[in-house]
């Protein structure tokens, strides 16, 4: 990309789009365009065209999503998939259609199977059933996938699509009804901590694995991609190594200096078993990532402290 390329951020305000912009400012890229959702509603087609036909963009982010957790999945099923379906295929047609040079799509790695092998390389994608609890939005996702690799195909065009990891940092969503497992456990701890509760239930077992990556590395990666990947088949990012949501829970009691006991709600699902991506085909390239799981959570829980809602 070039510095004075103009640079669509779809998303900018979400948890991935605010740290690729930050890293994007940082290294010195001059037209980074944003909207807002009042100003642009991506669900809209004429609306999107209308805005991409104006501004005659080079390169697209698409990092635009309804996302959540467990909870807001099961919750929100059609909501998860009508909105991403729209999102997705109004922005990368309208990509085609405006001439924009290269497009990365955010996928997800709940796009693969619930049991595929591990660690999942990608070309276990479409192998195996899906995980239920998430089927709506990992569905949406495949299909944004396909639809870049189908313009591809048919246009020439360069869509690229990426496959992160389980991402946390500062600025990630907080509200325990539609928060990821790290910002939903750091709430509840600091606020169990507050409250000088003796204990803090948890869903599940504790026993399924999970990698994380810290948002900050995946911007980096998406930028180092968008620079460096030309390719058709879909690319994971990610740490290459996980941790059980146990292990994950005691680490996080420890940051918060919780003193209590964890309880676990076994009659809540636990989701799948294991997922740890295969991220070979990106270490090759030349990236991997560089934040340490506990120094992200440590940092992560700072930012929370310093603008979570209730602060005075």
């Amino acid at each position: 990309m070039e510095k004075t390329a103009k640079i669509y951020l779809a998303g900018h305000d979400g948890l991935v789009g605010a740290a690729i912009r930050r890293r994007l400012e940082q290294a010195g890229y001059q037209q980074i365009i944003t909207r807002s959702f009042k100003e642009l509603d991506l669900r809209r087609q004429e609306a999107t065209e209308d805005f991409f036909t104006r501004e005659r963009l080079d390169y697209v982010f698409l990092a635009a999503a309804k996302v959540g957790g467990i909870v807001a999945n099961n919750s929100y099923p059609a909501e998860f998939i009508y909105d991403n379906l729209l999102i997705e295929a109004n922005i990368i047609n309208a990509a085609y259609r405006t001439g924009v040079k290269k497009l990365l799509f955010l996928g997800s790695s709940c796009i693969y199977p619930k049991f595929a092998p591990q660690p999942m390389t990608e070309d276990s994608l479409l192998t195996g059933i899906l995980e239920p609890t998430n089927e709506p939005y990992a569905i949406a996702k495949i299909a944004g996938i396909k639809m870049c690799q189908a313009y591809r195909r048919q246009y020439g065009c360069n869509f690229i699509s990426v496959m992160p990891t389980n991402l946390y940092g500062p600025g990630d969503n907080f509200d325990l009804e539609t928060s990821h497992v790290v910002p939903a456990m750091l709430r509840k701890f600091h606020e169990a901590k507050i409250r000088e509760d003796q204990t803090v239930t948890l869903w599940g077992t504790g026993t399924p694995r999970r990698e994380f990556l810290y948002v900050n590395d995946l911007a980096d990666a998406c930028i180092f991609l968008m620079n460096h990947y030309d390719e058709p088949e879909i690319i994971n990012i990610g740490v290459g190594k996980d941790i059980s949501i146990k292990e994950l829970a005691e680490m996080i009691q420890k940051i918060v200096d919780f003193k209590g006991e964890i309880i676990w709600d076994t009659s809540k699902p636990d989701g799948t078993p294991r997922k740890l991506l295969d991220v070979g085909n990106l270490s090759r390239l030349g990236w991997q990532a560089k934040v340490d799981l506990e120094a992200g959570l440590a940092e992560t829980y700072r930012w929370y402290c310093e603008n979570r809602s209730d602060r005075n």
